[in-house]
């Protein structure tokens, strides 16, 4: 009997380059009893390497439907929605091409699929050349993962040269370094943060306002009733009131084609003829209330002194 498509599926996403170690862990994965609790599964491959899966060691088979595939055009709604339907699958199963942005895929997921893991891995040999090379592919691959796996690592690498590269993208995955013999170690290297949170007023240096903006939007929490001080550069947008800016810096975090401003709603302490591209040393309070650029409620800088100044020697800010 053809099984009901279920209203939510859930998605297990892969990543990484060819001969990163994807195949090898799919394979243990299909061949866990664990993993195998009946659900209808479909396996999409995106890129053919040398290692191949051996589906019948995977521990319940007969419910494991595998598709290549190969063209990028294939990748859109309708297609995966009909495969979906033609198998039946209650759960999907992606092993990425490692050449294909992700939002690619994002962008293709028909409706009720929803990301339930997001693993990437790497093979250590090459990860800091396609790094120096491939910089915004290494960077999709790592900023929406849970988990980092470097694999084929060796007495003769530099964890922090990994670590840094990868917490220069994310501070939230976790990072595993597997070894040859296959005993892995996750990473315990400390990474504080290049400011103090905990000082009566939180001075963000200008190389440091990228790790100021990120931390604040992934632990908000953390900042709730914290004075601050940094440089910004001003925006400013005639619905607002007249008291309202947005303030911030462009930031670049993998490369050129990838610089947004950043900005974050302040309120003034008093109305200022302030304009577009002005730069500004702002002393604020961090609110969490609603504001209009928010469409709700979000970060909200509540200045306590403003002070008109010059633009920084280096007005972009990065995460190097």
């Amino acid at each position: 009997m053809k099984r009901q498509i279920p209203t939510e599926t859930p998605v297990y996403l892969f990543l990484g380059f060819l001969e990163s170690g994807k195949t090898q862990f799919i394979q243990g994965t299909m061949e866990d009893p664990r993993f195998a609790t009946g659900e209808n599964t479909l396996l999409l491959v995106m890129e053919e390497g040398i290692e191949e899966y051996e589906t019948i060691r995977f521990a319940n088979t007969e419910n494991v439907n595998l598709v290549v595939i190969e063209d990028q055009e294939q990748l859109n709604e309708e297609y995966l929605s009909q495969l979906q339907t033609k198998f039946g699958a209650e759960r999907i199963v992606v092993e990425y091409n490692g050449m294909w942005m992700l939002e690619d895929f994002f962008a293709a997921m028909p409706e009720g699929w929803m990301i339930n893991q997001i693993m990437t891995f790497f093979d250590s040999n090459t990860f800091l050349n396609y790094n120096a090379n491939m910089r915004q592919l290494v960077f999709d691959k790592i900023q929406n993962t849970q988990l980092t796996v470097f694999n084929r690592f060796d007495d003769t690498m530099d964890k922090m040269q990994f670590h840094k590269i990868v917490r220069g993208i994310s501070r939230r995955c976790d990072i595993v370094y597997e070894r040859a013999d296959g005993k892995a170690e996750f990473d315990e290297i400390e990474d504080p943060l290049p400011f103090d949170i905990n000082a009566p007023v939180i001075e963000i240096e200008d190389k440091d306002y990228a790790f100021f903006y990120r931390d604040l939007t992934e632990n908000m929490e953390a900042y709730i009733g914290k004075t601050v001080k940094f440089r910004g550069l001003v925006a400013t947008d005639k619905r607002l009131s007249p008291q309202d800016i947005v303030l911030g810096r462009h930031v670049m975090t993998c490369c050129a084609d990838d610089i947004q401003y950043c900005g974050l709603a302040c309120v003034l302490p008093e109305v200022m003829e302030l304009a577009t591209r002005d730069w500004i040393h702002v002393t604020a309070k961090i609110q969490f209330q609603k504001h209009r650029i928010y469409k709700g409620k979000g970060p909200v800088l509540v200045a306590e002194k403003v002070i008109v100044c010059e633009q920084p020697e280096e007005p972009l800010a990065t995460f190097y």
